[in-house]
């Protein structure tokens, strides 16, 4: 089995952070999902669980970050080309993300980045095969 990754992530309104990630066409799987917590599907081996604040203080002693003056994570997502970063960025803006920083253009490397309903950072990257083979 492949090793997975479940990024735990605290949100003040579930249902409205749900709403917008099924709007950038993100599915959930509701075997790991609850009242409190919706496990948001990236990919075959990443999830992130987007967790109540009351439910996402259980697993810690800390303080929550206020993500809306606090960078606690920045979330980086693979895309499989420079249109494929504009199609997500864009959705996320329209469904009531805000943008977090400008876009960079490397030429071999392209991204964009939002802020989800509760200001958690998300960036998009695509990067030219060929940079990545070392033949860039």
């Amino acid at each position: 089995m492949p090793q997975m990754i479940f990024v735990n992530l605290p949100v003040k309104d579930l249902e409205t952070t749900k709403g917008f990630f099924g709007k950038l066409g993100f599915s959930f799987n509701p075997q790991f999902s609850d009242e409190n917590t919706a496990c948001l599907v990236i990919s075959d081996t990443i999830f992130a669980m987007l967790m109540a604040e009351p439910r996402f203080k259980v697993f810690t002693k800390k303080e929550i970050a206020d993500a809306s003056k606090t960078t606690e994570v920045l979330l980086a997502l693979s895309a499989e080309s420079r249109e494929k970063v504009d199609e997500l960025a864009d959705a996320a803006l329209a469904a009531g993300g805000s943008p977090a920083n400008e876009p960079q253009d490397l030429g071999f490397m392209y991204g964009r980045s939002f802020q989800d309903p509760d200001h958690h950072i998300w960036e998009v990257m695509w990067m030219d095969p060929a940079a990545v083979d070392g033949q860039g």
